[in-house]
């Protein structure tokens, strides 16, 4: 699959959301109950920049996004904390 994304086809788009969706799903149900409705309802209506951020927040490691989600801790990341931040003022707006 092409890293520019402006060539993807759409084939390729519906499984890089198929692969996200699998990646959504952590196997702890306080990240699950978050992350899968972002993606499903959220996701293809952010920016280039934002479905980035999404991307490379899937790659952080269940304990720690626990804890940031949890808000038992911050990322010194500012774009992973900005996704926490969005993915958790969805849920919980302030």
């Amino acid at each position: 699959m092409s890293t520019d994304r402006s060539l993807m086809t759409i084939e390729d788009l519906a499984i890089e959301k198929k692969r996200l969706a699998w990646h959504s799903r952590r196997g702890m149900k306080e990240l699950d109950v978050l992350l899968v409705p972002f993606l499903a309802e959220v996701y293809d209506d952010l920016s280039e920049e934002d479905k980035t951020k999404y991307r490379n927040l899937l790659d952080q490691q269940d304990p720690d996004l626990f804890t940031l989600f949890m808000r038992t801790s911050r990322s010194d990341n500012a774009d992973l904390q900005y996704m926490v931040d969005m993915i958790l003022n969805r849920v919980q707006p302030s």
